[in-house]
């Protein structure tokens, strides 16, 4: 037997996060919404931590390790296509 894992939204979780910020407890709210109170703790450290960017898709919060190692590849082409082009300029400077 294979258990489906759930998916929130993002707006499901700014929700229960405003849920706990007006008042209710943990636990209440835990057991509301069926989630465990260790998600919640979570859930609300990923909001202050990342702000707007938090929750960005498919259940994953965003993460600044992710986005450096998204651009680390194009940083490497970058820095390869600047140095050939310094080269040409010196070599076009010294036939000059």
């Amino acid at each position: 037997m294979s258990l489906k894992r759930r998916k929130f939204t993002k707006e499901f979780k700014l929700s229960v996060i405003r849920e706990i910020e007006a008042g209710k407890s943990h636990a209440e709210v835990a057991r509301t919404h069926q989630v465990n109170p260790n998600t919640l703790t979570r859930w609300r450290k990923q909001l202050r931590q990342y702000k707007d960017q938090a929750f960005a898709g498919n259940g994953h919060a965003y993460t600044s390790e992710g986005r450096a190692a998204e651009l680390e590849p194009m940083l490497g082409r970058l820095t390869m296509e600047n140095d050939f082009l310094k080269k040409v300029v010196t070599t076009l400077e010294t036939k000059n």
